[in-house]
């Protein structure tokens, strides 16, 4: 036969009211209240610039809403998108009032990189991570939460239950062996069948507390409790480890946890969602295996998210805050040093011992190139991209063909600069130097669109371009408007402030005649001005001649 012996609390009925009172005066946050379709948050006395409620679905969808300051804090069946009946968990999260002085010094610490100054700056402002859990229920398509506590087995009155009951404490002043099991609680009942439980709680309320009496300095005094399953109506079907000191849960599993949620091996190798870790931290899942990041902003930091995954498309670095963007990203199959960073700060792409600051190597027969820009190397919109190629000229703003033996595969090896698709220089593997649409440049200098080509010969005399190819309304230049732009012409001395020391003849820009002017009056062509020149000079050749002449026919006369 097992006897119970209850401890009889004296006024049960005010316990039990005053119940839902005391579990949520511990509540850091607020009281949680309402059912139907509204839950509310009665907020304590808290300094704070927002609150944001992060809800956790029984499937796994999480819903996220943040409260500024004097916004009441609600939960609606509306913002949980498709319902699920059964226990969902939520999370409060404060994020407190900072001083601009605060944040500012804190930007100093982060910029610094000196977390202990963050850290002192931090408590001297009282700056903490206030937060607060619980569990929330739905059923019928409402909310279920009366406020209500329930009451322990040990505290309903006697004339609930059958047969007499002895109200005694029972103490044993020796140890105590129970060579079998034990049930411990009001619910045991006499011949329990255990199975192979050792130790059985058996109760609607179940605990154990650990009390831990040390009074001598210096000893380890903090109380610790295993919880299971919450008291409060509505409340999470959980296991708990509490601080009991501290009123803190460092610990919870809730009920419908995965088999091998956390796994410990033999080896100390952690395993989630598996029993066989194959590292020391081994995560498997059917979809996405992904570790978050999240600062919040309780430490006077701006917040910011990021999660770093992978899965059948990528690994991949997310920047949560900033819109879900993937700013980094490695596709299944990259070989082997795709991106390699050197100990001297060097970054190979495609080598493990880069050479330079940023080295890029291929082994591949066509190309390996640099590219910048929405469509390097294409037909079609702008690029830019440096070369090693055996394929021939590719497009873009830069090609890069360098190779010793590249003359082999490629008849010009060159650099190539290109502005919309359309080539605008080359420097070749002669060193000459080719502008305009020219792919191979047969001069040091060689200009050429179209049909109208300059030069630098090899001997360094400039050759300007004059096909009559190049060219259109062509008329002859007039007499006297050459000897009058002759006439106005002004020659002088100068130096060029750069060479004070060189002195030169010539022209200036701003004071030649229209005619041999250039439309922005800053440079000149010398082939106008010996244009204007020599029309000058053929046309008093022809007065020289006609005298000549004339003089010619005056001697004849004289003569006869």
């Amino acid at each position: 036969m097992i006897q119970r012996f209850p401890r009889i609390r004296l006024f049960t009925f005010l316990l039990i009211v005053a119940m839902p009172i005391a579990a949520f005066a511990a509540d850091s946050v607020g009281r949680l209240s309402g059912g139907g379709s509204v839950m509310d948050w009665q907020l304590n006395a808290l300094n704070y610039d927002s609150i944001t409620l992060r809800v956790v679905s029984p499937s796994g969808e999480v819903f996220a809403k943040e409260f500024k300051s004097g916004k009441a804090v609600q939960l609606r069946l509306s913002d949980l998108g498709e319902l699920e009946e059964g226990s969902y968990t939520y999370e409060l999260s404060v994020s407190p009032t900072v001083s601009g002085d605060v944040k500012s010094k804190l930007a100093k610490a982060r910029a610094a990189g000196d977390d202990s100054a963050a850290r002192k700056i931090m408590k001297d402002a009282g700056l903490s991570f206030v937060s607060q859990t619980g569990t929330v229920t739905v059923a019928n398509r409402a909310f279920v939460f009366s406020g209500l506590v329930e009451s322990d087995s040990n505290d309903i009155s006697t004339s609930a239950r059958k047969g007499p009951i002895t109200v005694n404490d029972q103490v044993i002043p020796d140890d105590l062996i129970v060579q079998g099991s034990a049930c411990v609680g009001l619910d045991c009942v006499n011949n329990e069948n255990f199975g192979f439980d050792t130790i059985r709680l058996k109760e609607n309320n179940l605990r154990i507390h650990f009390d831990d009496t040390s009074t001598q300095a210096g000893f380890p005094a903090n109380d610790w409790r295993l919880v299971a399953n919450d008291s409060a109506s509505g409340g999470s079907s959980k296991f708990s480890i509490e601080d009991s000191t501290s009123n803190k849960t460092p610990f919870t599993i809730t009920a419908g946890a995965a088999t091998n949620s956390i796994f410990a091996d033999s080896t100390g190798r952690i395993g989630l969602r598996t029993s066989t870790p194959v590292l020391d931290l081994h995560i498997n899942t059917s979809n996405t295996p992904a570790i978050r990041l999240e600062q919040n902003n309780s430490g006077g930091f701006t917040a910011q998210t990021w999660d770093i995954g992978a899965n059948e498309a990528n690994f991949f670095v997310r920047d949560v805050t900033g819109g879900s963007l993937l700013p980094f990203r490695i596709r299944p199959g990259a070989p082997t040093s795709s991106l390699d960073v050197s100990s001297d700060g060097d970054v190979g792409l495609g080598t493990g011992s880069p050479g330079t600051n940023l080295h890029v190597f291929s082994t591949a027969t066509t190309d390996a190139q640099v590219g910048l820009g929405p469509s390097p190397h294409l037909a079609t919109g702008p690029g830019f991209f440096f070369s090693y190629s055996g394929a021939g000229i590719a497009r873009g703003v830069a090609v890069l063909d360098t190779r010793p033996d590249a003359s082999a595969v490629a008849p010009n090896p060159s650099i190539r600069i290109l502005t919309a698709d359309v080539q605008a220089m080359i420097i070749d593997n002669q060193q000459f130097i080719g502008l305009g649409t020219t792919t191979n440049p047969d001069a040091p200098i060689h200009y050429t669109n179209g049909a109208n080509q300059a030069r630098l010969t090899t001997a360094g005399a400039w050759q300007d371009a004059s096909s009559r190819e190049a060219k259109e309304n062509i008329y002859d230049l007039e007499a006297e408007e050459a000897l009058k732009t002759l006439r106005e012409l002004k020659p002088v001395h100068f130096v060029y402030k750069v060479l004070p020391t060189d002195g030169k003849v010539g022209f200036i820009a701003e004071d030649v005649p229209e005619m041999v002017a250039t439309p922005e009056r800053q440079n000149l062509s010398a082939l106008d001005i010996v244009a204007v020149v020599t029309k000058v000079v053929q046309e008093q050749q022809k007065t020289i001649d006609q005298l000549n002449q004339r003089i010619a026919q005056l001697e004849q006369e004289r003569q006869q």
